[in-house]
């Protein structure tokens, strides 16, 4: 299901966990990548970054604000399938099915924690391997060597904790060099786990406020950000109403409106 220039996949989250242990059943390397304002606003306004995400396998719409622009386009999600909880359902397959994941990004303190927690709730679990998110996109050597350490672990699954786009770039040029069958992009769910950061309580993921929770908590760092994607989100979303309705209503006097 297209939205903002990328094709979303309409499933639960229950769905999203069963087509994914497909995949790994399958051993055919898969890119999983989360839709949220944030990214539409850079889908937007960075056309070589729209590229990018049109490469992935699956995409969902991790924000409320998303699935709510689906159903005020017409094209309405099912729900919101949240990074943080996909990659928790998927550590608990991966105990259940004996996948092994990896754990890539954060700082490695923070990595380490976030292992330990799982660990800690998942006794079964067989981790592959960890290692921080820092390295140089300038230097192939340095590349290099994150891209040998995780193919070296042989994972069933690789957990990517890293800024976008530096997590989107790695994924897409070193898809098959990884040998991973089911790779993701996981924002920072490491520091959720590990608890460096608090995520919002269920009330407000419910109304679609968990950026304001993490406003609260960070208000310096995240101000700004928020304020100017919001505002393009919202921007955009007006626009892209106009356009369906349009569609939806031809008329020769109000076609050139959504040109």
């Amino acid at each position: 299901m297209p939205l903002f220039g990328v094709p979303v996949r309409a499933e639960r989250l229950d769905d999203a966990v069963a087509s994914i242990d497909a995949v790994i059943r399958a051993r055919r390397p898969t890119i999983h990548v989360v839709l949220n304002a944030g990214k539409v606003s850079k889908v937007a306004s960075d056309e070589g970054f729209r590229e990018l995400m049109n490469r992935f396998d699956m995409v969902h719409a991790d924000g409320a604000s998303v699935v709510l622009a689906s159903r005020l386009l017409g094209r309405p999600l099912p729900e919101r399938v949240a990074g943080i909880d996909l990659m928790l359902a998927l550590v608990e397959l991966a105990e259940r099915r004996g996948y092994r994941p990896y754990f890539l990004g954060a700082r490695r303190e923070v990595v380490e924690r976030c292992v330990a927690a799982l660990r800690q709730k998942h006794p079964r679990l067989e981790v592959a391997g960890l290692r921080d998110g820092y390295w140089d996109e300038s230097d192939p050597e340095s590349v290099r060597a994150v891209v040998d350490a995780v193919r070296a672990a042989a994972p069933d699954l690789l957990f990517v904790a890293v800024p976008t786009p530096k997590k989107e770039r790695f994924l897409a040029e070193h898809k098959q060099a990884l040998g991973v069958p089911f790779m993701m992009g996981v924002g920072g769910a490491f520091d959720v786990v590990a608890g460096i950061v608090r995520r919002a309580p269920l009330a407000w993921q419910r109304l679609g406020m968990e950026w304001a929770y993490r406003l609260i908590q960070e208000p310096r760092r995240m101000w700004k950000r928020y304020l100017v994607t919001n505002t393009h989100f919202a921007w955009l979303l007006g626009r892209e109403m106009v356009r369906t309705w349009i569609l939806r209503n031809p008329s020769p006097g109000l076609r050139s409106v959504g040109r």
